[in-house]
């Protein structure tokens, strides 16, 4: 068991943050983890963030996945302290960091997620998963991994509308079928500047600029990347004349968007606006 003791890392904020789908409210209060093939128990106490694994796995996959190295108050102390909402947001969200996803998880999470709530994006990557993940066994339950794409790749269209994909269906076989192929080698563009990593993402059908840099922020982690939907840009014309200052955030936008997500959703910005 390993705690963290670390005013920037809650899981709970985390979970609720809108960039991964598989970091779930477990029975005992606490959140469990599926990435990497790995199940990861975790609970937010007093004393900090509790993460039920031994320090060989830990340092091994963990502490990079959480991004551990990173300051996140140096990131969030960057804001202009003359942007009230800003400021407000970083106060608000403390404690959410960057995870360092998979981005063939990404690839296929965020596709599907286009049109859709976090509920449903949920359901629908849980269904994936039961079908046609790996089965993990742990203290009596048993989990499903993330589907390779050559797993993927091997079904037809029929099978993602059985997984209520709709439209995005093809999309997802089409993205599964070029990475299986090496059409699209995940691992070999992330070695790319930022402009042609973008171009690669956008050459997989169904993948257009928010999904494209929803996969870069979250699976390539590109600070510099600041996806929009529905509530950024309600932020960005309420409260920033509909461009958020992008120029004076060029290496931590992304975090900064995560802030302003999760305080967009809140209950206290809702009742503010």
């Amino acid at each position: 068991m390993m705690i963290i003791q670390n005013p920037d890392f809650n899981i709970r904020k985390i979970a609720d943050s809108g960039q991964c789908f598989r970091l779930n409210p477990g029975a005992d209060g606490g959140h469990i983890l599926i990435a990497h093939g790995r199940v990861l128990h975790l609970l937010d106490t007093p004393e900090g963030a509790v993460l039920d694994c031994a320090k060989d796995e830990f340092d091994s996959l963990w502490r990079d996945y959480f991004d551990l190295e990173t300051d996140y108050a140096a990131i969030r102390a960057s804001a202009d302290p003359d942007d009230a909402f800003l400021q407000q947001a970083c106060v608000y969200g403390r404690g959410i960091r960057m995870l360092r996803q998979d981005p063939w998880e990404m690839l296929v999470t965020f596709i599907i997620s286009q049109r859709k709530n976090i509920p449903a994006i949920k359901f629908c990557v849980e269904a994936l998963c039961s079908r046609y993940g790996e089965l993990i066994e742990l203290c009596g339950e048993r989990y499903f991994a993330f589907p390779s794409a050559e797993r993927l790749a091997a079904l037809d269209e029929a099978h993602f509308i059985a997984c209520s994909l709709g439209y995005r269906a093809k999309y997802v076989l089409a993205a599964a079928r070029m990475v299986a192929s090496g059409a699209l080698d995940l691992n070999c563009v992330a070695a790319l500047d930022e402009d042609a990593l973008f171009s690669a993402l956008l050459s997989v059908p169904g993948v257009g600029e928010k999904v494209a840099n929803c996969v870069m922020l979250f699976g390539y982690h590109r600070l510099s990347r600041f996806p929009r939907d529905v509530w950024i840009n309600r932020i960005e014309a309420q409260e920033y004349g509909g461009a958020f200052p992008l120029a004076h955030y060029p290496d931590t936008a992304g975090a900064l968007q995560q802030y302003v997500f999760y305080f967009a959703r809140s209950e206290l910005y809702k009742n503010k606006s």
